[in-house]
């Protein structure tokens, strides 16, 4: 499979506010950076987005992060790897990716709250928002992993 064509290129103007929102939270985080990268790739792997998973466990990996936390990073109800600050994010990323019944259950968003403050549940939020919206817009283009290299985008801070 290759890209159809080169989406951002073609329309950087709408694009560079995604990459916006992206760097914000590369830059300022609220949410520690290993937090925010594992939240990135959870949400990456309910979606199915390739070039995601690819960047994130890399750049995961390059922060330190083990493999055995990403192998099991889908089954993260299953294992006690997982810190309960982790598991809160997992579960609020998972629920605003899903939306079941178009809602966020009141016991998630409670768990989330005993944890996280205001702030960073907003971020929580922005940053599930913004890998969701970097998930399609790489699906839709069929934008593949593969070649990325840890850190590639940093400067653009790309999620």
């Amino acid at each position: 499979m290759s890209h159809r064509f080169n989406p951002i290129e073609k329309g950087f103007p709408v694009t560079k506010a995604l990459f916006s929102m992206g760097a914000y939270l590369h830059k300022n985080p609220v949410v520690e950076q290993p937090l925010l990268h594992l939240i990135y790739m959870r949400v990456s792997q309910i979606n199915g987005c390739a070039f995601c998973l690819d960047m994130h466990s890399k750049d995961l990996l390059a922060m330190g992060e083990t493999a055995q936390r990403l192998l099991l990073l889908d089954a993260w109800r299953e294992t006690e790897l997982y810190s309960d600050r982790e598991r809160a994010a997992f579960a609020w990323a998972e629920a605003i990716t899903r939306l079941q019944d178009r809602e966020v259950p009141d016991e998630v968003y409670e768990e989330a709250r005993e944890i996280f403050s205001e702030e960073e549940l907003t971020e929580l939020t922005f940053a599930a928002m913004v890998i969701n919206s970097y998930n399609r817009f790489n699906i839709a283009f069929q934008i593949t992993g593969g070649n990325y290299v840890p850190g590639m985008f940093n400067a653009k801070a790309a999620v």
